[in-house]
């Protein structure tokens, strides 16, 4: 890798983002295309912001597991989930990435003067991002790996969590992730308890709720994150870190009029921003690890080229996401809010590799004849009525949460 110092103010490609899906891009570049130029610009003061990231062994696409081992934090063989009716092990490698790592590793990845960090962008061109502080990054290619809060032509609900990274005064003795522990209070929605242990005495306890609002009420889930803990038995001896989210969840929307409001000619669109992530589940990794990969192999890095080349992409991505939006309707719509839990517990009852397959956006026809065939969990007749009409669902349009 060349570690001599860049120039700035002009690159190969530029990345305006330094969030998952601009960090694995420059990371698959750095790696694959080394001869290049990159630049990631970052408004904040770290690459990734905040974030604990997270996926199953069997999500990553070819060539991944080498280009992402420098970014895990932690991993586990299997991982649980808890319901009111059904609690079960599922032998499927976990891994989770903290963004402090995913900032060491790609600093470390990059040649020196690659990162620039607290710079927001005031001008995007296909050639050039102009910075508030005056400077200019002019570029052969330019793209745009800014996420975004609201997804505007987009219908849906929305996954919205608070999480904190918790150290216990004694060992919390879980020994592997609860990726969902539905058996607390159903509240504003489908909610759940996701819990990461660490280390002995480290877990990571997050409250998340599939709701019909974006409206987060960060005082209130503090509240529940501590009862939570205390109703395990942990004593929380201090919060180490805390996050928040608000993520679409997508039932359907005007794909050519998103991207009419949305993209800049000549700019490639990246990430959530491009719409590159799980319909249902808000899961994007996946699919920034593939998107980062297949552009590192392009023959045509040119900003043209990328541009139209990342929007075929998106297209083929919202295509083939038809029955995850058909999915997500079903579940807002034809499942009484406080009982939609009921859906996510008859779906752990089936295979685990069907269950690997959804998580991965990888279903085959048989396994979404699976998935909706047999007893619904939702009243029939309201089920068919959902998957064949349009019934009304909220605009994708978010607040700030509050702090």
């Amino acid at each position: 890798m060349d570690n001599r110092p860049m120039d700035n103010r002009v690159a190969d490609i530029a990345v305006l983002g330094g969030g998952l899906a601009g960090g694995l891009i420059a990371l698959a570049l750095a790696k694959l295309r080394p001869e290049l130029h990159v630049v990631v610009i970052e408004r904040g003061a770290a690459l990734g912001g905040n974030h604990v990231w997270s996926f199953f062994a069997s999500d990553l696409p070819d060539g991944a597991a080498e280009l992402i081992e420098p970014l895990i934090a932690a991993r586990w063989d299997a991982y649980e989930v808890r319901f009111p009716r059904r609690r079960r092990r599922l032998a499927t490698p976990y891994c989770s990435i903290t963004s402090e790592r995913f900032d060491a590793a790609l600093r470390k990845a990059l040649p020196v003067g690659a990162v620039l960090t607290g710079c927001a962008a005031t001008q995007v061109a296909a050639d050039r991002i102009e910075l508030a502080d005056g400077r200019e990054i002019a570029a052969h290619a330019v793209i745009d790996a800014r996420g975004t809060a609201s997804l505007p032509h987009m219908e849906g609900g929305w996954q919205k969590f608070v999480g904190q990274l918790v150290r216990t005064e004694r060992p919390h003795g879980l020994e592997r992730p609860v990726v969902m522990d539905a058996t607390v209070a159903q509240l504003d929605g489908y909610r759940f308890v996701y819990c990461l242990p660490f280390s002995p005495t480290e877990v990571f306890v997050e409250d998340t709720y599939y709701s019909d609002s974006p409206d987060l009420n960060a005082p209130l889930l503090r509240e529940r994150i501590a009862a939570y803990c205390a109703a395990a038995g942990w004593q929380v001896a201090e919060i180490l870190s805390e996050e928040t989210g608000v993520l679409p969840v997508v039932g359907r929307g005007d794909w050519a009029a998103y991207r009419a409001e949305t993209e800049s000619a000549g700019v490639a669109l990246a990430g959530v921003r491009a719409g590159l992530f799980h319909s249902l589940t808000s899961y994007s990794l996946p699919d920034a690890l593939a998107f980062a990969l297949d552009l590192a192999r392009q023959s045509d890095l040119s900003g043209t080229g990328l541009a139209a080349w990342s929007r075929a992409g998106a297209e083929g991505h919202w295509r083939a996401g038809w029955f995850y939006r058909k999915l997500t309707t079903l579940l807002f719509c034809a499942a009484v809010p406080d009982q939609r839990f009921r859906v996510l517990q008859r779906f752990y009852g089936l295979k685990p590799a069907l269950i690997e397959r959804l998580y991965a956006g990888e279903t085959t026809m048989a396994d979404q004849l699976r998935i909706l065939s047999g007893k619904p969990p939702v009243p029939f007749f309201t089920a068919v009525a959902t998957l064949l009409g349009t019934p009304p669902l909220n605009p994708l349009t978010a607040p700030e949460p509050t702090a």
